[in-house]
């Protein structure tokens, strides 16, 4: 008989949501590249004793969504929870074993009270650099994994509470920014520990059986939630579709994201078999990236009070046939898998539409602007930056969308200028709103943004990773498309495009570029927007 009652399951839930709080900010507070501490790319979360995600901190939906699938294949196919001892720190990033892409780092640690283990804590981190073709991994004409840098399988890197330092030398070894890197991973083992501690205060407190036993009434909550939220929503099939530019080998032919979502009762299947097959470049995505944006995508429409865990996933099933752009086979590149998560969260939504209209905002710029800089000064020395630009968010049946406000699979900051210009030679020479991006309706699409870069290095490598530059995030019910995205290089007064899937463009001091980004699209017939909301598009460029 249960000895947990309603008001104890939520004093642990709160706690191990707290918990993930405290492993977030402690990343926060001791990394040390840009991209962990000031662009937050980073998440943490706490799991039962089989690898089911419990609780999460608040940050990044395609990191946690995708981590309960990370950690059961880990448990599964590599390290089995038999084999895990006190002390053991678990790493691996490679795509084939559970991952996303190489420069995201996963870290499990398994959690014993007097002998039993009752949980795990985990953190992932999307690391400046692994090596590769492009500085910071994310290669754009990459045509194998092989080619998007070191790839780790799982291995212990502390075992019983001892450093493996083989592993750290290897790793050391093969990336560009060696410090930076090993700085941020040893800020990830240091948020494991402070969660470890965390569940055996609570441990100590209620003991072993009963935290075994709020992680079951943990997932079966949620799981009542997201079933409640599918019943919701008539029964019938919704089918809508988006595409990829192209996969920047084959340059103009689109990447079809097709879903046929079917709601029958208080279950869902998300049918993603007439998406394109897998591309020959790195956009592609592995099962972990899919669900992500599935999951995220349905719980979106879930009351808010709904606990997000790894119990929402239960009613609903992803049928997505291996071999296609959502669910690629080694070993096909996998460096900007976010293309494919956005898009297909786009056509989640599009769907989703037609069962839940007064739910559903129109396109949000859907992709991820990924610039990376590689400036080299003249005594040899390279410094690396990595920045992921955002645009609008669409608007939505109430009210207009977000400006440059990180939306969809993002929950991204920005990275200060200052923080820039105080450690690179670049100048930001201009970061404002993009006029007129958005989508026009009665409610508009939120605007992109602007960003400049000057090159103040002699020289200075270039790789751009980015989309929607030519199929715009569109509107709903009646409501306009955005504008797409531009890349341009200013030399000497003269612009010039620049592809958006780019590999190491050589660039010379002074040069400048110039991103444009994508709004949300629109919703809503134009003609019925309020003549004050009109007066203010006319000063931001609306039509």
């Amino acid at each position: 008989m249960s000895t947990l009652g309603p008001i104890e399951i939520e004093v642990i839930r709160n706690a191990l949501t707290a918990a993930a709080a405290e492993m977030d900010v402690t990343i926060w507070r001791t990394s040390r590249s840009t991209i962990v501490r000031e662009l937050l790319d980073y998440s943490t979360a706490v799991f039962d004793a089989e690898g089911s995600n419990l609780a999460q901190s608040a940050r990044i939906p395609s990191h946690l969504n995708s981590m309960t699938h990370a950690l059961r294949t880990l448990l599964r196919d590599h390290v089995p929870p038999a084999e895990w001892e006190e002390g053991d720190v678990v790493i691996f990033n490679d795509p084939y074993c559970g991952g996303q892409h190489l420069p995201d780092i996963l870290a499990f640690r398994a959690v014993f009270h007097e002998g039993v283990r009752i949980a795990f804590v985990g953190a992932l981190c999307h690391h400046i650099d692994v090596g590769g073709l492009a500085a910071g991994s994310y290669a754009a004409k990459a045509t194998e994994i092989y080619q998007e840098g070191l790839r780790i399988p799982p291995v212990k890197l502390f075992a019983r509470g001892v450093r493996n330092e083989a592993v750290w030398a290897m790793i050391r070894q093969n990336v560009r920014k060696p410090d930076l890197l090993l700085g941020d991973l040893s800020s990830q083992i240091a948020s494991l520990e402070v969660g470890r501690a965390a569940l055996l205060r609570l441990a100590r407190r209620f003991g072993a059986a009963a935290m075994i036993e709020a992680g079951r009434r943990i997932l079966d909550m949620s799981e009542a939630g997201m079933r409640a939220a599918i019943a919701a929503m008539p029964d019938g099939t919704y089918e809508f579709e988006d595409f990829l530019d192209d996969d920047g080998i084959a340059l103009g032919q689109p990447v079809r994201l097709a879903v046929r979502l079917t709601i029958a009762g208080e279950t869902a299947v998300v049918d993603l078999s007439g998406c394109s097959p897998q591309a020959a470049g790195p956009i592609n995505a592995t099962l972990a990236s899919t669900n992500a944006a599935v999951m995220f995508a349905l719980m979106c429409c879930a009351d808010p009070s709904l606990h997000m865990s790894a119990g929402c996933y239960r009613p609903i099933t992803v049928l997505a046939p291996e071999g296609l752009v959502v669910n690629a086979r080694h070993p096909a590149p996998v460096a900007h898998r976010i293309a494919v998560g956005h898009r297909l969260l786009n056509a989640m939504m599009g769907a989703l539409h037609q069962a839940a209209p007064h739910l559903i905002p129109a396109a949000y710029y859907g992709n991820s602007y990924v610039t990376t800089f590689q400036t080299v000064a003249e005594s040899g020395a390279r410094e690396v930056l990595v920045e992921i630009e955002i645009g609008g968010s669409g608007a939505h049946p109430a009210k207009d969308g977000v400006n440059a406000y990180a939306a969809g699979m993002h929950n991204n900051s920005n990275i200060p200028i200052e923080m820039i210009e105080a450690q690179m030679p670049l100048t930001v020479t201009r970061y404002a709103l993009r006029e007129g991006s958005g989508g026009g309706g009665r409610h508009r699409g939120g605007l992109g943004l602007i960003r400049e870069w000057r090159v103040d290095s002699p020289a200075c490598f270039f790789t751009a990773n980015m989309d929607r530059f030519v199929h715009a995030p569109y509107g709903l019910a009646g409501g306009g498309p955005a504008a797409t995205g531009r890349l341009l290089l200013i030399r000497e007064g003269a612009e010039t495009p620049i592809p958006p899937k780019t590999d190491n463009l050589m660039l010379r001091a002074g040069d400048i570029v110039r991103l444009e980004t994508s709004g949300g699209g629109g919703h809503g017939p134009p003609e019925q927007r309020d003549p004050a909301a009109r007066a203010r598009d006319a000063r931001l460029g609306y039509a």
